[in-house]
């Protein structure tokens, strides 16, 4: 598939998402301080649709997926942050670095 066509099927759906996301928003059912994350998870699978090897896809939709799943269940990462933002940083450089010898 072109990189225009791509670009539009990407543009498609996050639009659609943005707008059931508001539609739920405005009738009340779901706020949307409760469902963005579904936003990031529809542009990650967007990306992924067009390479599944993006790394960045890959990171936006789990992202999204841990955001949500904050928002639904309440996890505290507060907890946890002392020792997840090291960890994020240490897999991102061995990412990094084994990406740069292929």
């Amino acid at each position: 598939m072109s990189e225009k066509r791509h670009n539009m099927l990407t543009g498609g759906i996050v639009l659609i998402t943005l707008g059931v996301l508001i539609y739920f928003h405005k009738s009340g059912d779901y706020t949307f301080d409760k469902t963005w994350p579904v936003l990031l998870i529809a542009v990650g699978i967007c990306t992924l649709i067009q390479q599944i090897r993006d790394f960045g896809g890959w990171f936006i939709t789990l992202a999204g997926v841990g955001f949500l799943f904050y928002q639904k269940y309440g996890f505290d990462v507060s907890q946890y942050s002392n020792y997840l933002l090291p960890g994020v940083i240490i897999l991102l450089g061995i990412f990094f670095i084994l990406r740069r010898k292929k």
